[in-house]
């Protein structure tokens, strides 16, 4: 999709009722706050400084409310194992995220990211190109082969949004992105 290899967008993934319920119970849990933008971690914490993970960070089972998701998007066949950790992001207008590739020695092949509340337009760049992307609220963008680990993603930092030549205010949005943690095996020295 957009002429980059493993990379899907699917509209409409949950419904308008599933996402209300969702809002609803991550704005019942507590917010970190020692980023540029408010965060929830759940399965396990990723350090973000130190961009690594591993089995001390396990916070244990997502909760049910997210476990269901991650089964459904196994079932579909969007991943190829149940993912393990979910981290919810929220950007207030004039927040977004630097452009980078999720850690891959720290997760799976395929990471997918749920867009919540608002759109947003996400940059993916690679060798000079830069596509935008508009993530409308309840859409499911996946990434995979190329998508995953050649091109960056991010959202710039900004307070409108343009499409089409056409200037979108921001909201506040919700991202639910769901992968697979790796744990390299620990040695015996």
């Amino acid at each position: 999709m957009f002429g980059i290899n493993g990379l899907f967008y699917i509209p409409q993934y949950i419904s308008k009722a599933n996402e209300d319920e969702l809002i609803k119970y991550i704005d019942q849990q507590l917010w970190r706050t020692n980023l540029s933008r408010q965060t929830q971690h759940y399965g396990y914490v990723y350090d973000y400084r130190a961009k690594r993970i591993d089995s001390s960070m396990c916070l244990g089972e997502l909760p049910s409310w997210l476990r269901s998701i991650a089964i459904q998007l196994h079932d579909d066949g969007l991943i190829p194992d149940i993912p393990n950790q979910a981290i919810i992001n929220e950007y207030q207008p004039g927040q977004g995220i630097a452009d980078h590739i999720d850690c891959t020695p720290c997760f799976g092949d395929v990471v997918i990211s749920l867009s919540l509340a608002a759109p947003v337009v996400m940059d993916l760049k690679h060798d000079g190109r830069s596509i935008p992307i508009l993530l409308e609220p309840r859409s499911l963008l996946v990434f995979q082969n190329e998508a995953r680990y050649q091109w960056t993603h991010g959202i710039g930092r900004r307070k409108y949004d343009i499409i089409n030549g056409v200037s979108l205010k921001r909201e506040r949005r919700l991202s639910i992105t769901f992968r697979k943690v790796i744990i390299a095996p620990s040695s015996n020295f």
